[in-house]
Order: C-alpha cells, then sequence, then structure tokens
C-alpha cells in the first residue's frame, strides 16, 4: 500500500523533529517545509528514512510554491507559532491568522484529508493577549473555511531542546536571584514532547473528529513549583524574588528590545492565565491518551549539563568515584 503523504509546516523545531520520526515509523511520508534549507536541512534529514522525508525550501508568504505541495499531500499539520513579534512580517497576526488561514483554504481546496493545527493552552481569558488574540483568530477562520480540522491546545512543552526548561536551568544557573512574576501562582500542565507528538499521531491515524482538544501533561504545576525543581536538578540554590507589577512591566520593556528578548510585554500579560485545562473542550486523556512523563522525571535526564562537572556529574559517574 502506498504511503500517505503528511505536509509539515513548522518541522525544524523540537516538536516537528520528534514528529517526523514517528510520522515515518509509522509507515506515513512527510513533506517538510523550511526557511532555510541550507541551516535546517541536515537536521530534518536524520529525523527519517532516505524515502520518506522531502524537504522544500519556501517562505509562508511563497502561496504559488506552497499551493503545488497540497496536490500531492494526503495530510497537513501546522506547527508555525512565535512567542514575540519581529521584524520582515513575523507579526502575531501573520504568523497565527493569516497563514493558517492560507492553509485551511488550500485544505479546502485540495480536498485534504485531514488538517492538524498547533494552537495553544488558555489562549480564551487572555484577551488582553496580542499573542492569544492572534491565536484565536487563527482558529476561527480554520474552522470556518475547514471543518475537517483538528485543533490542537498544548500546555507549555518541553523537551531536552526545548526553550523553556533548557532556558530557565540557564538562567538559574546564572542568576543568584530570579524574579517570580505574579509570585509565581500561575498553574501549568507541561506536557513532554514525546506525548504530544503521540497525540498528533494518532490525530492522523484515527482521523480524529474532535475539533479543539486540549494537550495537557499528568500534573499540575506553578511557575513556583516548576523554578524549585528545576533548581533541585541542577542543585542550586537561589532566591526566588516576588517582583512588583509595575517592576515586572519595565524590565519586559527592556527586555523586549533585544533580538530574542527573555520576557515582554505580551508574554507578561499572559502570565496572568492559568496554563490549565478549561473543562469546555476534549482533553487528550478524553480521547484516550492520557500523558505518562512527568516533568521533574524527565527533565532530570538532561539536567546534568547545568550543574557543576556537567556530563560528570551523572549518577553513572558519581557511583564509580
Amino acid at each position: 500500500m502506498k504511503a500517505k503523504n503528511c505536509l509539515i509546516f513548522g518541522g525544524s523545531g523540537h516538536i516537528g523533529s520528534n514528529l517526523i520520526r514517528k510520522l515515518t515509523k509509522n509507515n506515513l511520508r512527510v513533506t517538510v517545509v523550511t526557511r532555510n534549507i541550507h541551516q535546517k536541512g541536515l537536521k530534518i534529514k536524520t529525523q527519517a528514512n532516505a524515502g520518506f522525508i522531502d524537504i522544500v525550501e519556501s517562505t509562508i508568504y511563497d502561496e504559488k510554491k506552497i499551493e503545488k505541495l497540497f496536490s500531492k499531500a494526503d495530510y497537513c499539520i501546522n506547527l508555525v507559532g512565535i512567542l514575540y513579534e519581529s521584524k520582515k512580517g513575523n507579526s502575531f497576526k501573520n504568523i497565527h491568522t493569516i497563514f493558517p488561514t492560507l492553509l485551511a483554504k488550500l485544505c479546502k481546496k485540495y480536498n485534504i484529508k485531514h488538517f492538524v493545527h498547533l494552537s495553544a493552552l488558555g489562549i480564551n481569558n487572555a484577551t488582553d493577549s496580542l499573542y492569544a488574540i492572534s491565536k484565536l483568530d487563527g482558529e476561527k477562520n480554520i474552522l470556518n473555511i475547514f471543518p475537517k480540522t483538528t485543533i490542537l491546545r498544548p500546555s507549555v512543552v518541553f523537551s531536552n531542546s526545548d526553550n523553556f526548561s533548557t532556558q530557565f536551568m540557564t538562567l538559574l544557573n546564572r542568576l543568584p536571584i530570579f524574579p517570580l512574576y505574579y509570585s509565581g501562582n500561575t498553574k501549568f500542565m507541561p506536557i513532554h514532547c514525546s506525548d504530544l507528538t503521540s497525540i498528533i499521531l494518532n490525530v492522523i491515524q484515527n482521523e480524529t473528529k474532535s475539533q479543539i482538544i486540549e494537550c495537557v501533561g499528568p500534573e499540575v504545576l506553578s511557575f513556583k513549583e516548576i523554578l524549585e525543581i528545576l533548581l533541585n536538578l541542577i542543585e542550586k540554590k537561589r532566591f526566588l524574588i516576588p517582583l512588583p507589577l509595575f517592576a515586572a512591566n519595565l524590565t519586559a520593556k527592556f527586555f523586549q528590545l533585544f533580538p530574542n528578548p527573555l520576557l515582554t510585554q505580551d508574554q507578561l500579560r499572559l502570565l496572568k492565565y492559568d496554563n490549565i485545562t478549561s473543562g469546555k473542550y476534549k482533553t487528550n486523556s478524553e480521547i484516550g491518551l492520557p500523558s505518562k512523563l512527568f516533568f521533574k522525571n524527565e527533565v532530570k535526564k538532561y539536567s546534568y549539563m547545568w550543574k557543576e562537572g556537567g556530563q560528570f556529574s551523572t549518577e553513572k559517574y558519581n557511583e564509580k568515584s
């Protein structure tokens, strides 16, 4: 039987890399669209056996080139997203609203079997966040145009190559004092990248009809608890200091002047809202795919690089000393 073809946008990140491996292991061919094939191509090629992966270089603004790819696709998966706006057209509206709307139109035109779109958890309540508004507008447009869509709303996604746990461990390793925004009370349900990609694979294989699924990990952790877990894993002691909102706004305003900001004012607004299940939509557990991987257990596997001694701080070396 001829392998089905998945057209993937945003396949070079930590979610995309894990997903490509799972799809191809399950006899699904993938076509990955990337902005810079010379920079990302080599890494993407290593995620699957030859014959199961094609890499196409294109920006998300090249509509003619993107449309040609749909004629050979059975499924479309959109993982493209940004956490902050930058120049050259990388605005929340362009990335989270206009581009997904274009994909939905092409899915309808070429009668794609299923469209899986990665959104974000907790965006319904964050009405003062441009990030959240753009995500919601994108979801609304997609579902109006192409009902054969499954929108996945994950909580924060972590893995050994994320920009969440690894970035916080870097900061906690270097800073003697770390600020607690909103007293560190914001709640999260971190989901491991492998659990999330298993959900995407299942949605594709079974052509799941649930239009919005909230994807969460097996536990609820506050922002402060997450930092305390990371500090424990890297064996550091730091002062976690609640930061007044006016001071937090000043720091965010300063940080967002940099090309890769640690925090923006929009992200600070998002932190006001809990990143947990809403009760309004089905969760991954309710469709028979509960998350299995716990935050502390998984981060422990790669946290050694932020300890004194790096790789030589692991248990296998300590046992021989």
